[in-house]
């Protein structure tokens, strides 16, 4: 594989809203130039299946070939809106969907058959990115740290970057004694869309809660938020990551939908919070990428929990919408070269770790 390499970032986010796709001409190091990106939302149907085999129940194998095969019509479409040739590219970075994520158990599973992709794109795949750190006892979560280590190499530091996916994971990047940067620390912060969209689809049948205005109009209940904030887990010392349905909506059952989604939303802020007295020394600018960002109240609640300013990922000039997306060509590049995809400071792993499995493309 030449260098710098033109690879496509695949991600299906634990929001189960869709597949991101994203191109990025990187050497899987500081060299990263991205590319177009673009979202293809799941159907209803297929939706509806994924969410029905959250936990490794249910008929995994028949959704995880519909879910690869989603993959490969996103690549398609993808290639063929941005008159991209085939050709061109030279890796698939693939993360699946993870239905189940156990590693204090030694256990983690992102569906995804990575030999179908490559059969059905005609391009080599790299998927199974997490299994090689879980089995070395790492926490196989979050993986994007060093490529959000990587896009700062020219920010100032302290500075933390938060995803506010289905879950929350927030990456601290400081600078070493020497004015390099130090290896970056990271870990799952607690919920943070998941169960906040969950409880929108069974109180109003909506995906989300668009803009935060549910959450706007209620009332955050402040003694119900205090009895959450006292799981174990906030006071767990990182590295530490959460599956999806760790915390689920049935934490609020007992509010009204705009109640429950004001403390839902007051949950995750204040999560992440409790996230921060675990870094070296408070960020000097908070960064926040993923779907969250768009939830008015969430990031609202956020500049009131937080030290320093929080803004979103694209007041640095980065695609938040693509930024998972990219992580994961980022990765595979790596991969393909043998390179770290984790680092102690980032999931527990006892050394720095490649990982990732290579899939060849059928050839013509």
């Amino acid at each position: 594989m030449k260098l710098p390499a033109r690879a496509i970032g695949l991600m299906s986010g634990t929001s189960l809203d869709g597949i991101d796709v994203a191109l990025l001409r990187s050497d899987g190091e500081a060299s990263i130039e991205p590319g177009p990106a673009a979202t293809y939302p799941y159907d209803a149907a297929l939706g509806a299946r994924l969410r029905g085999v959250l936990g490794g129940t249910g008929p995994v194998a028949e959704v995880e070939r519909e879910v690869t095969l989603a993959h490969a019509d996103a690549v398609a479409r993808f290639l063929e809106t941005h008159g991209i040739e085939r050709a061109s590219i030279d890796l698939v970075g693939f993360h699946g969907h993870t239905i189940l994520h156990r590693p204090a158990e030694g256990r983690t599973w992102q569906i995804g058959d990575g030999a179908l992709l490559a059969a059905r794109t005609g391009i080599d795949v790299v998927s199974d990115f997490r299994s090689a750190d879980v089995a070395a006892g790492g926490q196989g979560a979050p993986l994007a740290p060093l490529y959000h280590a990587a896009l700062a190499a020219a920010l100032e530091k302290p500075l933390a970057v938060l995803n506010l996916g289905g879950v929350a994971n927030a990456t601290w990047i400081g600078a070493d004694r020497e004015g390099g940067d130090a290896a970056p620390i990271a870990f799952d912060t607690g919920p943070a869309n998941a169960p906040l969209d969950d409880w929108l689809r069974r109180h109003t049948g909506r995906a989300m809660d668009e803009g935060g205005a549910l959450a706007a109009s209620g009332r955050v209940d402040r003694a119900l938020l205090a009895a959450l904030l006292e799981h174990p887990y906030f006071a767990a010392p990182p590295p530490k990551s959460l599956d999806r349905d760790d915390f689920a909506w049935r934490m609020v059952e007992r509010l009204d939908p705009a109640d429950g989604a004001a403390t839902l939303t007051a949950f995750a802020a204040a999560a992440v919070a409790a996230g921060a007295r675990h870094f070296p020394e408070p960020p000097k600018r908070w960064l926040v990428t993923g779907g969250g960002r768009h939830n008015r109240a969430l990031m609202e609640a956020l500049r009131e929990a937080l030290e320093g300013p929080v803004e979103p990922v694209e007041a640095a000039g980065w695609q938040g919408d693509a930024l998972e997306a990219q992580a994961f060509a980022w990765l595979a590049i790596r991969a393909r070269r043998g390179l770290p995809l984790s680092v102690p400071s980032t999931t527990g792993v006892a050394r720095p770790l490649s990982g990732g499995q290579l899939h060849r493309a059928r050839q013509a």
